[in-house]
């Protein structure tokens, strides 16, 4: 069975992504993408724009020192445009370990990811982690 290509694009996204190809994962993106992050942390608003996108990505990378890993489990696409991807996200940082599922929301339009929101296994473990 072939991949749906909305899947392809989101499997392209976090390769670039966790081979820290920031540049390369911005052209995957539209440029007014938004990327919602849940919480209260310093992390968690929107991001919009690649380039707030960008930050936001290499903040993940430099607030863990690099530790930060995302293991792609599972894509899921409807038909329509939208992605869910899970994947587990570890990470240490200032003492402090992650290891949680984490879930993205992906819109594609025109072939490019135009919106992702985020959705955490457990948000409170998050924003712990993030202070």
């Amino acid at each position: 069975m072939a991949e749906h290509p909305d899947c392809t694009l989101v499997r392209r996204a976090y390769d670039r992504f966790t081979r820290g190809d920031m540049d390369a994962l911005a052209e995957l993106m539209t440029g007014d993408v938004t990327h919602h992050v849940p919480g209260e942390s310093p992390l968690s608003g929107h991001h919009k724009g690649r380039e707030a996108c960008v930050q936001l990505y290499h903040r993940n990378y430099d607030e863990t020192g690099g530790t930060l890993r995302v293991e792609l489990d599972t894509l899921l696409a409807d038909g329509r445009g939208h992605v869910i991807a899970v994947h587990r996200c570890r990470a240490q940082r200032e003492g402090r370990h992650l290891d949680m599922r984490e879930g993205l929301f992906f819109t594609i339009v025109g072939g490019k990811i135009s919106d992702i929101d985020e959705c955490h296994e457990d948000i409170d473990t998050s924003n712990e982690f993030w202070r």
